[in-house]
Order: structure tokens, then C-alpha cells, then sequence
């Protein structure tokens, strides 16, 4: 489904309907003199993208991490001591 766009004022006025569009996938740009300023989408569809974000933080700190001079095998038995 292709994104809408709608202002503030049209949005104010149907609320309802654009709640009920979002729950079967639409998603809603909310607009302030014709520029974007908020997105209208589902509770579902946030937090994907949330974890998604969060996923590629964890990816790039990986990829940043130098490994130090223990193997992990000592490690973990130091951690046992």
C-alpha cells in the first residue's frame, strides 16, 4: 500500500477513519504546510522497526569490537574461579 499524506486539519476530522486504515496497513503521513512532520502507523509495525534499529546497533558495535588477547575458552574459566 502506497503511504498517504494528509494535513493536521483533515486528520483532526478523521481520526476514526485513519485509525481503522492503519490497522489493516496503511501508513499516514501527517503533514504541516505541506512539509512531513509525523508518521501514523501501527503499534505493530513501530516496535519492528524498533527492533530492527536495535538490531543494527548491536550489529555495528560488533563489528567495531577489537578482541582482546583471551581466547574465550579462558574466559570462562576464569569466570568459574
Amino acid at each position: 500500500m502506497k503511504p498517504k499524506e494528509m494535513g493536521i486539519f483533515e486528520v483532526k476530522n478523521k481520526l476514526s477513519d485513519l485509525v481503522d486504515q492503519v490497522e489493516r496497513g496503511q501508513r499516514i503521513y501527517i503533514t504541516r504546510r505541506g512539509k512531513r512532520v509525523a508518521l501514523l502507523t501501527s503499534a505493530e509495525e513501530s516496535h519492528q522497526q524498533e527492533a530492527t534499529s536495535i538490531l543494527k546497533a548491536i550489529r555495528l558495535f560488533r563489528s567495531n569490537a577489537k578482541q582482546g588477547p583471551e581466547s574465550l575458552k579462558e574466559l570462562i574459566e576464569e569466570g568459574r574461579k
